[in-house]
């Protein structure tokens, strides 16, 4: 009796139906807006992250309540189920975008990247910090601090999104170009940055103020994970991963690499600076570690890329309700959060890259490529709602602020980069990309990807 009362009840007949209907119905408008939207030439994100919105609180519940209500119950264990499957989906995704970073390009170009992120990250979160601070107390949940509030904003004005922004390069074969991997590089900078920003912010909120205690400790894990990368890590994941190839065994590759991944990824949350940095860190490490055939991990690349990655962008754009924006006041100052968002990072970004000595077209591109949020942006969103310091109408505000910034990025990078000459090194990474994505030369698009402009 004292072990079966210790034993956690298995999950309700109900809540069982509820996730897979969920499931179901989100995949299938995920793919298929997904495949409309890259029929108008858009990446397939936008079509993934609107199926949510139309099946969410912004469309569907007011058409249906009574089946919103049913298939997509606001109660804490249903949704955290579905949310469950979707994080794993994005640590995957996000694992496999490292795992196409060139380190030789990022030790050549590291500082110029490191530039772009500076200055697209200060710009920003300036703007963003003034802003906040002219907002009504409307916009702001009851007793939280004005100053932190702000500071918030300005947090959400300055971040990038890697999922999105990898998403969005794999969709458009870029990802192996130059200004690809440099967008990359200078986001995962952006990302540590900004996840160290979120938690001294948090650190604010429940510490009524801000210490060189708090902002040390934020340092030093960051510090700790860069320096476990390059020594100890390094080591681990290279000899796993060769263990697992040479094996023999078929699917050793893929469990070996989904254990480092998950695994790398709960180290970085354990250490409260996201999961998805760890993936993405481990990713790296896997495609750059020497004897590693990243091609047998083929079978997983495309389960994440046309299963968990589409259900985890539906997911969160389940959470986003629009119809926040209705009233003329609030629709001003989504305007004016908007505005400030995108000039400011697009700017930024935009200078950082002229500084760097590249051309104004690699330029351009930079900040495009740099100014998407999306579900980073949805997942701050949500800090900023649990710590207490955004109202509903602020909430979807930043929610707003990922869709359009999503939306904006391809168009603008594939009017950029039709000016960027093509290079022979650009080439032969694209043969990497080719046999990750498991397609042979000259037989159609990797990753996920969809036609270039020219298959059309």
């Amino acid at each position: 009796m004292i072990l079966a009362e210790s034993v956690a009840a298995p999950i309700p007949q109900h809540q069982l139906l509820v996730l897979l209907l969920q499931v179901s119905v989100l995949l299938v408008a995920a793919i298929l807006l997904g495949r409309l939207a890259q029929r108008l030439h858009l990446p397939a994100i936008v079509g993934e992250l609107s199926a949510g919105v139309l099946l969410g609180p912004s469309l569907l519940s007011h058409l249906l309540p009574s089946v919103t209500g049913w298939l997509f119950p606001q109660e804490a264990g249903q949704m955290h189920l579905l949310d469950a499957l979707g994080q794993v989906g994005v640590i995957l995704l996000v694992g496999f975008t490292g795992m196409h970073i060139d380190m030789g390009l990022v030790r050549r170009k590291g500082s110029h990247a490191a530039v772009v992120s500076l200055t697209g990250l200060l710009l920003p979160l300036g703007l963003g910090i003034w802003l906040g601070l002219a907002m009504p107390a409307r916009l702001r949940e009851d007793g939280s601090d004005p100053t932190v509030f702000a500071c918030f904003v300005g947090v959400a004005m300055c971040v990038s999104a890697i999922p999105v922004i990898a998403k969005t390069l794999m969709d458009m074969r870029l990802i192996h170009r130059n200004i690809g991997q440099m967008i990359l590089v200078a986001g995962t900078i952006d990302d540590a940055v900004g996840w160290v920003l979120v938690s001294l912010v948090s650190a604010m909120t429940t510490a009524n103020g801000l210490t060189g205690g708090d902002v040390l400790t934020s340092l030093g894990h960051l510090a700790l994970v860069l320096l476990v990368m390059v020594t100890v890590g390094r080591l681990a994941v290279n000899r796993v991963m060769r263990a697992a190839i040479s094996s023999g065994v078929r699917g050793m590759p893929v469990v070996a690499a989904v254990g480092l991944i998950v695994l790398s990824a709960a180290g970085t949350q354990a250490l409260e600076l996201e999961a998805v940095f760890g993936a993405f860190l481990c990713g790296v490490l896997i495609g750059t570690g020497k004897g590693i055939d990243i091609r047998p991990l083929e079978p997983l690349n495309t389960t994440v890329v046309t299963v968990l990655a589409p259900l985890f962008f539906a997911t969160a754009g389940l959470r986003m309700d629009l119809t926040a924006l209705d009233d003329p006041v609030i629709a001003g100052w989504a305007l004016a959060v908007v505005v400030v968002a995108i000039v400011g990072k697009f700017a930024g970004a935009f200078l950082g890259a002229l500084i760097g000595r590249v051309n104004r077209w690699e330029a351009l591109a930079l900040g495009a490529g740099m100014n998407s949020r999306g579900v980073i942006e949805v997942i701050i969103a949500m800090i900023g709602v649990r710590l207490g310091l955004l109202t509903v109408e602020m909430y979807s505000i930043v929610i707003l602020v990922a869709v359009i910034t999503s939306v904006m990025a391809p168009p603008m990078l594939r009017l950029a980069m039709r000016r960027v000459e093509h290079t022979a090194e650009e080439s032969l990474r694209e043969r990497r990309v080719l046999d990750l994505g498991g397609t042979p030369e000259g037989g159609g698009t990797a990753l996920g990807q969809e036609p270039s402009p020219a298959e059309r």
